[in-house]
């Protein structure tokens, strides 16, 4: 009988099945007439003229790509401008641009802590956290969501190098961190505090310097931020935002920063035009948390299931995996696209609709994504 090493894969595939878990790849044409609430692009700005003439001019300057690492040739003055400016806006000392949001936690969370440390992680932070946590190599403690009590009684179990890490807002429900509670559960500690703002920069704070810099936590010596610049910025890239000392460490001993091809000129060019477009229009970040308050408000008058927003992502609870991928079906149909998350995506098992604000949406076409979920919603 031959061998057939992948024949394990076909179990695999029909269980997804049956569970309604079936993921698919859906690329998208360059122009769509769907009413888009399903990306990242809280600010509105990924097609804006002033930040996609910045990525073709730093394409055009520095090429294509960053032809190496960092620590070889893949570092420009370009990138080097980008960290400064990202720093400067977010109140930090120091920034480390990496290639994705992804990369930057797990260079945070396996430069900061090592064997014979403690992770405490709440439970339902993004999995670039959770698996940051199992490449630390650290003892990792999973306390219940938002929950600084929880998180103390953990730190105060352990004796010697702890991190505390969490989302600033999660990405399922859009529901925010404590993070003033759980900061000075930290200082209590001596742990350092890890924030993922991936969801927090360019909507919460001031003029949308993130939910670190509005928490009045950032450039405190104990405080680590790591973000994307593939949200608001509406770009692509990570970054890991501290105290000048943790980014020199992270520069020698991060490895997915020291053995990655740098982030593309392109990309920094795009992300530096959208902070500068940021900086001279505040305002931006409060229509984002607007629009979110408004399709919640809508949806939940229409007698949805949605979740009140703490930044720019609304979260409407579906009854069952397979009736949410029905539900984001029907609503592609009628014209608009929204996020599905099923398991293992939800950390508490229940799929849902994720719908993201962006600052560009207008009034009418609020009201017309919360007619479109209304009208194709599944029977409970």
């Amino acid at each position: 009988m031959a061998f057939a090493p992948f024949d394990w894969i076909d179990d695999e595939a029909r269980r997804r099945a049956d569970s309604g878990l079936v993921r698919t790849l859906r690329p998208r044409p360059a122009e769509t007439e769907l009413l888009d609430l399903a990306s990242n692009d809280y600010l509105g700005l990924t097609r804006h003229p002033e930040v996609t003439a910045a990525a073709a001019d730093a394409a055009h300057r520095w090429g294509a790509g960053a032809t190496g690492s960092r620590l070889v040739t893949g570092s420009t003055v370009l990138h080097a401008e980008l960290e400064r400016e990202l720093a400067d806006f977010c109140g930090f000392e120091a920034a480390l641009v990496l290639s994705s949001g992804y990369a930057a936690n797990l260079a945070a969370l396996t430069a900061l802590t090592g064997r014979g440390s403690l992770i405490v992680s709440d439970a339902g932070n993004h999995a670039s956290i959770v698996d940051g946590c199992r490449l630390s190599r650290a003892e990792t403690a999973v306390v219940p969501h938002a929950d600084p009590d929880a998180a103390r009684k953990s730190l105060h179990a352990h004796d010697g190098r702890a991190l505390a890490v969490t989302d600033s807002v999660f990405s399922v429900d859009g529901d925010a961190a404590p993070l003033a509670a759980l900061a000075e559960v930290c200082r209590d500690e001596g742990a350092a505090l890890l924030v993922d703002d991936a969801h927090g920069l360019g909507v919460l704070g001031e003029g949308g310097r993130g939910a670190v810099a509005g928490a009045g936590l950032a450039g405190g010596d104990g405080v680590v931020a790591t973000l994307t610049l593939s949200k608001s910025l509406g770009s692509q890239g990570g970054a890991v935002l501290g105290p000048a000392r943790v980014i020199d460490h992270l520069v020698n001993t991060a490895r997915t920063f020291i053995f990655d091809t740098g982030l593309a000129p392109a990309a920094a060019g795009a992300a530096l035009g959208s902070l500068r477009l940021l900086r001279r229009e505040p305002e931006r970040a409060g229509r984002a948390r607007a629009v979110a308050t408004a399709l919640y408000g809508q949806l939940t008058a229409a007698g949805l299931a949605a979740v009140r927003p703490d930044a720019a992502v609304v979260s409407v609870r579906a009854p069952s995996a397979d009736a949410a991928v029905s539900w984001a079906a029907d609503c592609r149909t009628a014209g608009m696209a929204v996020g599905c998350f099923r398991p293992p995506s939800v950390p508490d098992g229940i799929s849902r609709l994720r719908l993201t604000a962006r600052a560009d949406l207008t009034d009418e076409q609020i009201a017309t994504a919360v007619a479109i979920v209304r009208r194709t919603a599944p029977d409970a």
